[in-house]
């Protein structure tokens, strides 16, 4: 049997992949796809993915083939300068093309051992009561071709339109598109200077339009349609690519050669629960949102980040009570928010008289330092805080970069374990060092003689006391080994 099944290899399967091969899962990731997409919808990594990657060792490779952006405020078509002392010691986003994130993360989850087929095409899915040879129930998933094959979990990473989410009947409401918008990777044979000058002057007007040079001979051009299609799912002709051109911007820059094309509307929708016994939900499978903010590949990223070792504590058997529900009960509410601040910028990018006067007030309002640090923390994500309870005012926050006297934090979290970082030395994770690793060390940067971390970089706990300690360490790392 395999431990887990990934339906869905985009950046938030191959991320689950990895993170669940780390604490050594046999997982299975199935894609429909015979070749990986070539479709580059998510453009880069906001902050606290590329702190994410970080604390796995990534960062490196995608700085390789990336470019840093500090552009901070970026809420409803509105840029402002990055914000001063933002709480990370990454304040930056990386400029990386889907296809390229994809590649990196593939090679991630091959190094590790995981498994991908493509492919594969989910058709049906049960799970119930029904025992392996060990006496454990498990789900069973039917491919297009016949094939079968059982798991103990399975995790839903396919997409919009998710057939998981959709055999396991979670309700997805929300509202429908009302607008809908083209986006493509084209060449253009008009010249760039050209270009540039035609973009910035409609956009004076229209938000919903733009033309970015990729770098490699094609531009991403995002223009308005004309209404919502039918079928959404069929991509756009050039004819009525360059027709859209033409009738918003009066011209069609010459566009040829498109390397995909596709429409995107700003439909609004969010899976009523991310779990339904051994079948979980992530990414866009378990909400869509408009792409304003380029949040969508991120908060599907962060899902599998919060997920991954969840989920392998419940395989490897040491999970506590509970644990796994904690998913849900803390990235669905993320979730909503992110829904939340995509409609406020859907309206921001109107045409009408109010959203104008509305986007002239956000605009002044950008321009306070605090408004634009709590702007700019909320599209990165590194304002996130999980309701652990009472406690330090680190308590559920993810905790920077910081730097330590041998080195810096973010080193010390590649394994995918626990952390305890004490900067007393006399405290002990004796009887969970198989998940916790202790770290005696001193940081400038910490005012606090202690801090427990989760495998995700969120604090567990925070203080002096060792009896206080143990009383936490069950909540999220399960009984003490005997």
């Amino acid at each position: 049997m395999i431990d887990v099944i990934v339906v869905g290899g985009g950046p938030t399967g191959l991320m689950l992949a990895a993170e669940l091969r780390l604490q050594g899962v046999r997982v299975v990731v199935l894609d429909r796809l015979s070749e990986p997409t070539a479709e580059s919808r998510g453009r880069g990594l906001h902050t606290r993915s590329v702190e994410m990657m970080d604390q796995r060792g990534l960062l490196d490779r995608f700085l390789a083939v990336s470019e840093k952006f500090q552009v901070g405020g970026f809420f409803g078509g509105i840029m402002k300068p990055w914000p001063d002392r933002l709480d990370t010691a990454h304040p930056y986003g990386l400029s990386t093309l889907q296809p390229v994130t994809e590649r990196l993360l593939t090679e991630r989850a091959l190094e590790l051992g995981a498994e991908i087929r493509r492919g594969c095409e989910v058709i049906g899915l049960t799970q119930g009561d029904e025992a392996d040879e060990a006496g454990e129930g498990g789900v069973t998933v039917e491919l297009a071709d016949g094939t079968r094959l059982r798991s103990r979990y399975l995790v839903g990473c396919d997409g919009a339109r998710s057939v998981v989410r959709k055999l396991v009947g979670i309700g997805f409401p929300g509202e429908p598109a009302k607008v809908e918008t083209l986006l493509g990777d084209l060449e253009l044979s008009e010249d760039p200077a050209t270009v540039d000058a035609v973009v910035t002057e409609v956009r004076r007007t229209q938000l919903r339009f733009g033309a970015i040079d990729n770098g490699d001979g094609t531009y991403r051009v995002i223009v308005p349609a004309d209404g919502v299609a039918e079928d959404r799912s069929a991509p756009p002709t050039l004819e009525e690519f360059t027709g859209r051109l033409r009738a918003v911007a009066g011209t069609d820059f010459g566009a040829h050669s498109p390397r995909w094309l596709s429409r995107f509307g700003d439909a609004t929708r969010q899976a009523e629960r991310y779990r339904a016994g051994r079948v979980l939900l992530a990414g866009d499978a378990a909400h869509i949102h408009p792409p304003t903010g380029g949040q969508g590949l991120n908060l599907g990223v962060q899902d599998a980040f919060n997920l991954g070792w969840k989920l392998a504590a419940a395989v490897n058997g040491w999970a506590p009570e509970g644990l796994l529900d904690t998913y849900h009960d803390e990235r669905h509410p993320v979730g909503a928010r992110v829904l939340d601040n995509t409609r406020a910028q859907i309206t921001l990018l109107g045409t009408d008289p109010g959203a104008t006067a509305l986007r002239d007030l956000f605009t002044r309002l950008m321009d306070f330092e605090e408004v634009n640090r709590y702007v700019t923390g909320m599209i990165t994500a590194v304002e996130i805080r999980y309701d652990f309870g009472e406690g330090h005012d680190l308590l559920g926050r993810r905790l920077r970069d910081v730097g330590l006297k041998r080195g810096r934090l973010y080193e010390l979290m590649h394994r995918g374990h626990g952390l305890l970082l004490d900067q007393t030395g006399r405290l002990s994770v004796a009887g969970w060092a198989d998940r916790v690793d202790h770290v005696v060390d001193v940081s400038e940067e910490l005012d606090v003689p202690a801090v427990l971390l989760r495998p995700d970089g969120h604090v567990a706990w925070a203080g002096d006391d060792q009896r206080d300690l143990e009383n936490h360490l069950p909540r999220w790392f399960g009984a003490a080994a005997a």
